[in-house]
Order: C-alpha cells, then structure tokens, then sequence
C-alpha cells in the first residue's frame, strides 16, 4: 500500500451527499484533502520539500509527490436530485438520465473548486461500458487515462449515466472501478464506503466482526455479506464491493474497503477496512472489460465441437459450430456463447448482424465464401474477441 504509486481511489455517493441528497461541500473537501496529502500536494499549490511533480517519471527515490490518483466517483444523480426537486433516487432511466445531467456539472465543478485550492487541475472521465468493451475504444481510453496523469492531472472517472442506456451500462461504480484499475495499471484500488470494511455478518449486529484480510474466495465462504449502507442514494451495496474486489485482486490488483473517513489511512499504509490480496496476475488485456462490463445482447447456439473448440483448444467460433441464434443484434455486439444445454460457456464481440447469421448455420465458411462471397469467409466470433466465462 505505502510502495503503490498508481492508486484509484473511488468514492460512493453517500459519502459524498447530505441525507438530503445534494453534495455535501465539507465532505467533498475532506476527501480532497486526503487524496491531494497523497500526491504530496500542500494548500496553495506548494509542495513537500525535495518532492518532484506527479507527472515526472523520471528515476530517483520515490515520494509521495510520486503517486498517481484516479477518481471514480459516484455522486452525479444524487447531486442532480434537489436541484430538480426531487426526494429520492428515480427508479425510471429518463428520470435518472435527467438528474445525471444537472448533477454531474455540479459534481465535477465542486471537485475542480476543491482540488483548486492545491493547483490541481481536474480531469472529467465518463464511461459507458460500450466505450472500453470494444478493441479500439479501450485503447483511446486508457491513452486519455494515461495522458492526463503523464500532465499532472487528476482524472474523475463516472459512468456517463446522462446516454448510458441498460444494454450499456456498468450498473455500479465498484465495478466500474476495479475495472478502471485495470485499465490503467494501477498498483492498488481504494473503496471508500459509509461502512468500514467487510463484516462476517451485518455490522450493525452486536457480535459481529471485521475481516481484516481475504487472501481468496475460501475465506468468505459462510461469511452473510449483505448491504448495510444508507438506502435511497447510490446503487452499490457490499456485495457489488466485494464482487468489485474479486475483478480486481484476480486481475492482480490488491483492493482496500474502508469507510471514507479512513481514507487517508488506507493511503498511507496504515492498518485499516479489509484488505484484499492479489488472486491473479496482473493483464493487459480488455477482455476482463467483456467478461465484467458488457452486457449480451443475443445469444448463439454451439454444438459439442464448437463448444470444445472454444473453450478447450483456443479456437475462433466459425458458422459450421453454430446450431440456432437468439437475440437481436449487429456486428460489434457482445453475444454469449452457450453449450448445447443452454449454459453461458463464452462471451465475444459477433462479427455479423443477427439476421445474416440464420442462413450460415452449419456451413464451412469456404461454402460460404463460394456462395456468397468472400467477406464470408471469416470467423462469426474471432478468438481475440472472446472471453471464457466461469461456471
């Protein structure tokens, strides 16, 4: 944790808002000022003696001038509420949509005003899962990512709740996050809630007790982890956390879950919320993005060898291997990929519309090719595109 000089940090919307749900100013400045102590910032824009500007990559012992910050934050639709009269989180999307759009201009002008005060520039970041599933949208946004850091910016990450419809949306932040953790190669994700870590029942219960490290998935076996958090605000709960935590620690990122009035603690190494050890090795790859932050949009049908092929010796789904297609859906789509019992064994990015596919089933693609042309002569889901999902 102290060593780790890429870190996202993402915040919830209750840590962020009143009970009201508009932003609350004092508790957007206190995080500031944790995150701003982090990179080794000082009021006015001064920094620590002998510390260089985050932006410089240059050798040298590291500091804390040395360390870069992402901020996921949630907080847009809970900043739009009051403003537009509302009392509660709307459950339609146009409503939403519409509080995003006024909330998010005040999220983000609060963020620029408060890290104003140490000469941080602000960088805005919205994402929709669209943007980072597909091959050169991925790469464009981990360019932006990357770029803004290499300046000296501190980038504010959220989903762009504004446009993102159901078919194309992260759902919550704490997703969102680990999987921007791994987009930019973070050494460490932060989860900042109202709860100060992971609990084996609900904290609220006398009795119950903190874990303080999960090294696997064995360690939450029996564990009843539910939402204890304040209702009515944001969308996550404790287990989008802890599912959050298993995307990132099995890309080989290690996860902190504290509460944000910890957070300063948890960046400086100090002992504090639930700790996650690293599950998996670090990836580079936007894969993880397909199999956690896209949503299908059909389905197609395998037989037993496309189904090996797929899943056993690395192959690209070709049209001989399809048996049926379900869904409604155009080329770039993300498809599942199912056994002949129905089961998800796949996901990939379809590389034809769903009404071209029904007259290719069962046909090598050379038939094809003869018959039709040859711009059918090609994979219906090629292997760099897919993604084997867990049972």
């Amino acid at each position: 944790m102290v060593e780790a000089r890429r870190v996202v940090v993402k915040v919830g919307s209750s840590s962020l808002t009143t009970a009201a749900g508009g932003l609350d100013a004092d508790r957007v400045d206190a995080l500031v000022d944790v995150l701003a102590k982090a990179r080794g910032e000082r009021p006015g824009g001064e920094r620590g003696r002998g510390e260089r500007s985050s932006g410089d990559r240059s050798g040298g012992d590291r500091s804390a001038g040395d360390r870069e910050i992402v901020l996921v934050s949630s907080g847009a639709i809970a900043a739009g509420l009051a403003p537009l009269g509302l009392d509660r989180r709307p459950r339609d999307l146009a409503r939403q949509q519409a509080a995003a759009s006024v909330g998010q201009g005040l999220l983000v002008a609060r963020y620029t005003a408060s890290f104003a005060r140490y000469g941080i520039r602000v960088g805005q970041v919205l994402l929709t899962s669209d943007d980072v599933s597909r091959r050169t949208h991925y790469r464009n946004a981990y360019r932006t990512l990357d770029q803004l850091l290499a300046m000296g910016a501190l980038p504010v990450v959220n989903e762009n709740d504004t446009v993102a419809t159901d078919e194309i949306r992260f759902g919550d932040n704490d997703r969102l996050a680990a999987l921007v953790a791994h987009l930019v190669r973070a050494d460490l994700l932060v989860l900042l809630s109202d709860v100060d870590g992971l609990y084996d029942g609900d904290p609220r219960t006398p009795g119950t007790s903190r874990i303080a490290e999960v090294t696997g998935p064995k360690d939450l076996e029996g564990v009843s982890i539910g939402s204890a958090g304040r209702a009515g605000v944001g969308t996550g709960g404790m287990v989008t956390k802890v599912e959050a935590a298993a995307i990132a620690t099995g890309a080989g990122v290690p996860v902190v879950l504290t509460s944000a009035v910890h957070a300063a603690d948890a960046l400086a190494g100090r002992p504090t919320g639930t700790y996650f050890h690293r599950t998996g090795k670090r990836s580079a790859d936007r894969l993880l993005w397909l199999a956690h932050a896209s949503t299908p949009r059909g389905a197609l049908r395998l037989d037993a060898g496309a189904v090996r092929a797929v899943t056993q010796t690395g192959g690209s789904l070709l049209p001989a291997g399809l048996t049926a297609v379900e869904g409604d859906f155009v080329a770039g789509d993300p498809v599942d990929l199912l056994d002949e019992s129905g089961r998800a064994v796949a996901r990939g990015l379809v590389n034809f519309d769903a009404r071209e596919l029904p007259r290719l089933l069962g046909r090598s693609t050379r038939d094809l090719a003869r018959e039709l042309g040859p711009a059918y002569e090609r994979e219906v889901v090629h292997r760099d595109d897919l993604v084997l999902l867990r049972p």
